[in-house]
């Protein structure tokens, strides 16, 4: 075993990675860049060092700085993480050329799957099934239109280097195929520096099912499937284990093919073979195909790791020094059902949006596994994915485990940034996902009740108003009540940029009344604190004028000084503003040119996704306000149309 290891990530999976080093007597040396000196990684690991500016481009991905900072330190190899340089074939050749190992596959390995195309010829080869498409070198916009007319629509751009949904895009009618090839090949040569693309037949009622193999460079084995088929915009937002639906004849034949697939390349360390499968009629052994194989750990690793006990980093580090595999394939076995939900900074109202801000307050069940990169007060930076953390649960049953996702995602409290809370809640409680009715789809048919956002309770609003006037402790107010009599006081808040009007009227202590919008809450002070309406009150937190109440997944209320509450006519309608930090990567419009609403007007590049900004209304452009290159701020004004008349 390893005495030092240097792990080449940052967030969640470098200090999951550095938990199982330390539990191995495994010293840890973190990177870091300027925006993550105080991270939660660096605190996790024996030594730190600065690896340059906050940008990936000037630290993570900087391959020999993280080099020299391993052979500086004396680690004896390199853990890539995922993301990052944990797929790039030439920086495992440099971290071996350097004399230091490898935490993964081979340079050879990472080659052969590392481009979807040639992974798809290989996998033919192999005997592994393979889904109908075009996987050719001509990039010709026509002869790729050409190839998705013979494959037949509805089918899938995919950037031929992609992952993560970055560089893919549906088309279901021949006239959408141009902008939906540019728009893939755009965001493909941002991503990975690569913007050629293959095409395949998309299949209409898909599942993506998973197989996680673990080679040690000529055997490998499985340890059974993920489904991983709840999804937006192909990006995973709950992962599951086993498979619903799953027969031992389906699991045999899937696990069968994804070995095959890993021996067939030497495939050493851990590593995922995602399939694509049709789940119309139900799991069958011919209705499944390989989509792309993952030469490194998954996000969603920790369920695999719940129904088999075995810890997947473990048995990395142990191959990666010289060991052989630490099971044989009999040895192997399934124990109840685990989920994972990914909780991210974003603002779901608007698009599901990544979000930024300081976490002034963060707390997980004690139920649950939460492998997090964050604590209370860190910041969610604009440099990198907002994952804020992965909830696990482990049950007898799916059922079980399922309700035990919910439970924990209620009890999960996050105040300083807008999260996906409560969508997560709402797709543990759909009736189909709950009944393992799942696809690929099922979240883009039913979105609109899934982001519908709950009624606030006036319960919930009136604690609100508590906290703001700090009357939510130990009552004690001879003299506050002396000073206010029976009289209401007036409480200014605003939810969602929507002013309240809340009055509290102190009946002596230990007793309240709080006006909500003309309904009467009657707030009480007992043996276990206070209660509004005779429901126990919500944990909470404050940090500056913001209060946020830890019912419904986190209500964030702003507490407005009298004096700053003025009536502004601004010209909010006329501005095309930044919706986050980023880069504008082209615009569209120029001074005096006539605009429809919806019209695109130009495309802000963060989180390495591209978003569209479109014009709100019908108008004529005034003044274009910044250049394709800028970087900008969130709010930052960049297109403004004349005022309507």
């Amino acid at each position: 075993m390893f005495d030092k290891i240097l792990i080449a990530n940052r967030g969640e999976i470098a200090v999951r990675v550095a938990a199982t080093a330390r539990k191995l007597g495994v010293k840890v040396v973190a990177v870091y860049s300027d925006a993550d000196a105080q991270a939660a990684h660096v605190a996790a690991a024996d030594e730190a060092v600065h690896i340059g500016g906050s940008a990936p481009a000037q630290s993570y991905l900087r391959g020999d700085a993280i080099i020299e900072a391993a052979l500086a330190t004396g680690a004896q190899a390199i853990h890539p993480g995922y993301g990052f340089l944990s797929e790039n074939p030439g920086f495992v050749d440099a971290v071996e050329a350097a004399g230091l190992v490898f935490i993964g596959p081979s340079a050879s390995a990472i080659r052969k799957m590392g481009l979807k195309d040639a992974a798809k010829a290989l996998m033919e080869e192999a005997g592994v099934p393979v889904v109908p498409g075009y996987h050719g070198a001509n990039q010709d916009p026509e002869h790729l239109s050409g190839a998705a007319d013979a494959i037949g629509y509805p089918v899938l751009i995919k950037a031929v280097a992609g992952g993560g949904g970055k560089g893919m895009r549906l088309v279901e009618r021949p006239k959408d195929f141009a902008d939906a090839l540019a728009s893939a090949q755009g965001e493909a040569r941002t991503a990975f520096g690569n913007p050629d693309v293959l095409i395949e037949k998309y299949i209409q009622q898909p599942r993506h099912i998973e197989v996680q193999v673990f080679g040690d460079g000529t055997s490998a084995v499985h340890l059974f499937e993920r489904d991983c088929s709840l999804q937006r915009r192909h990006q995973k937002v709950i992962e599951e284990a086993p498979a619903p639906g799953m027969t031992r004849e389906m699991r045999a034949a899937m696990g069968h093919a994804a070995v095959r697939a890993a021996e067939a390349i030497g495939y050493k360390g851990a590593g995922t073979i995602e399939f694509i499968v049709d789940g119309s009629r139900g799991l069958r052994t011919d209705g499944f195909w390989f989509m792309e194989m993952n030469t490194r750990l998954q996000v969603e690793h920790p369920v695999t790791e719940a129904i088999t006990g075995v810890d997947l980093v473990e048995w990395q580090l142990r191959v990666a020094s010289g060991e052989g595999l630490p099971k044989m394939q009999d040895e192997l076995t399934i124990t109840g059902h685990a989920f994972e939900a990914r909780l991210y900074a974003e603002d779901v109202p608007k698009g599901f949006l990544p979000a930024t801000g300081t976490l002034s307050h963060l707390a997980f069940p004690a139920s649950c596994r939460a492998d997090s990169g964050v604590r209370s007060g860190d910041t969610i930076s604009p440099f990198y994915d907002p994952m804020i953390a992965k909830v696990i649960t482990h049950g007898a049953t799916r059922e079980v485990a399922l309700k035990q996702l919910g439970q924990a995602l209620a009890g999960t409290q996050v105040a300083g940034t807008v999260t996906n809370l409560a969508f997560l809640g709402a797709l543990c409680a759909h009736k189909g996902f709950a009944a393992g009715q799942v696809d690929t789809g099922l979240i883009g048919r039913d979105l609109g009740s899934l982001v519908t956002a709950p009624t606030v309770a006036p319960q919930i609003t009136a604690q609100a108003a508590m906290v703001a006037l700090n009357l939510m402790g130990k009552p004690d107010w001879d003299q506050g009540f002396t000073l206010w009599g029976a009289s209401w006081r007036e409480v200014l808040l605003e939810r969602d940029g929507e002013p309240l009007d809340v009055g509290v009227m102190l009946r002596g202590a230990g007793s309240a009344l709080i006006n909500v919008d003309g309904l009467v809450v009657e707030a009480l002070y007992g043996a276990s604190g206070w209660s509004f309406d005779g429901a126990k009150a919500a944990d909470w937190a404050r940090s500056g004028a913001v209060i946020t109440v830890f019912a419904d997944y986190g209500v964030a209320f702003h507490v407005v000084d009298p004096l700053d509450r003025a009536a502004s006519a601004g010209a909010a309608g006329n501005l095309i503003e930044a919706p986050m930090p980023g880069l504008v990567k082209a615009v569209f419009a120029t001074a005096g040119q006539q605009v429809a609403a919806g019209d695109r007007l130009a495309i802000l590049e963060a989180m390495k996704m591209e978003h569209s900004l479109l014009a709100a209304r019908d108008g004529v452009v005034a003044e274009v306000l910044v250049a394709a290159g800028s970087q900008v701020e969130a709010g930052a004004a960049l297109i403004r149309l004349e005022d309507e008349e």
